[in-house]
């Protein structure tokens, strides 16, 4: 009974393994989002090719019942040279050449510039300069070791 049931399972789990082999219907995720498969809208038709974890070479997916989509969506940019009146953007009115004109602006000027800041002096060198101090010779050997290394006891230190 319980090897029945195991072979059961295990056939069961390889056909759902093998499902995305065969062709396929494309439901779209989100509403209003369509998904395009090589400039063709494939939401709601049939697909078919390799595609995934298990395919075993690379064959372009082919798509029955799609329909294609314009790959350069429109933009909204106005061209003067083409003749048309821009879609959108603001009515340009171009006012009468005898139109009372505004009072002229006041006059403005302003202007920036660079210097660098001016250097402190440097001090003259006195003409009797205080006398150098040597400093003494230490006959000592830095070579090697402390010569008077050894472990002492700190002092006042109880047991």
């Amino acid at each position: 009974m319980r090897a029945g049931l195991a072979l059961a399972l295990l056939i069961g789990t390889t056909w759902t393994a093998l499902a995305d082999r065969g062709p396929v219907i494309v439901i779209p995720g989100r509403p209003g989002v369509p998904i395009i498969i090589n400039g063709v809208d494939a939401s709601y038709a049939v697909v078919e090719g390799d595609w995934g974890l298990g395919k075993g070479v690379h064959v372009q997916p082919t798509v029955y019942g799609g329909r294609p989509v314009d790959p350069a969506r429109p933009v909204g940019h106005y061209y003067p040279s083409a003749g048309n009146s821009p879609g959108y953007g603001r009515l340009e009115i171009q006012p009468p050449a005898d139109r009372k004109l505004p009072q002229p602006a006041e006059s403005y000027h302003d202007s920036w510039s660079a210097h660098s800041t001016p250097q402190p002096a440097q001090p003259e060198v006195p003409f009797y300069p205080p006398p150098v101090i040597v400093a003494p010779q230490m006959p000592q050997d830095f070579s090697g070791p402390p010569k008077d290394f050894r472990r002492r006891k700190p002092a006042n230190v109880p047991n």
